[in-house]
């Protein structure tokens, strides 16, 4: 009986939006992107789209944030090639940091769906390699690429 009253009081703070949300719903085609809610306050009662564009604007806000996601969506991953690319481009310095991110994503995970082709094959490719000849080994391969930032997400 307690067990059962505690579940329905999960599922009516859940529906309530009383809860901070740490990932997409069951069923959610991205369902396994998990997030760490002490850096993104999501309440629990937000639709998936919402959620995706609010962890968006808090990457393209605060990058670093992007290492806090796990099986981050395509989306996520371009909101994060865009400071990059402008990173690259002005050469303001800390793309490294950011490459990293993203390998450490790839890396964590091989249900990260892979947002340019052969961006999986060339991150494990380096993986003798060192953080930082990684992320410098990642940003030329982005950069030898026609135009690595103008992606188009396929609709499933």
């Amino acid at each position: 009986m307690t067990s059962t009253f505690i579940a329905w009081l999960k599922y009516l703070s859940r529906i309530c939006g009383f809860d901070t949300a740490d990932s997409f719903p069951p069923g959610h085609p991205y369902e396994r992107t998990r997030w760490n809610g002490a850096y993104f306050d999501i309440a629990s009662d937000v639709k998936p789209e919402r959620m995706e564009q609010l962890l968006c604007e808090a990457i393209a806000n605060t990058p670093l944030v992007f290492g806090y996601i796990h099986n981050p969506t395509p989306r996520m991953q371009r909101a994060l090639f865009a400071i990059l690319e402008e990173r690259m481009r002005n050469n303001r310095g800390r793309a490294g940091e950011l490459a990293a991110l993203l390998i450490a994503a790839y890396d964590a995970s091989p249900h990260v769906v892979e947002v340019l082709p052969g961006l999986r094959a060339e991150i494990a490719a380096s993986r003798a390699q060192d953080g930082a000849e990684r992320a410098r080994s990642l940003m030329a391969f982005l950069h030898t690429m026609q135009s690595p930032f103008d992606v188009i997400e396929m609709q499933r």
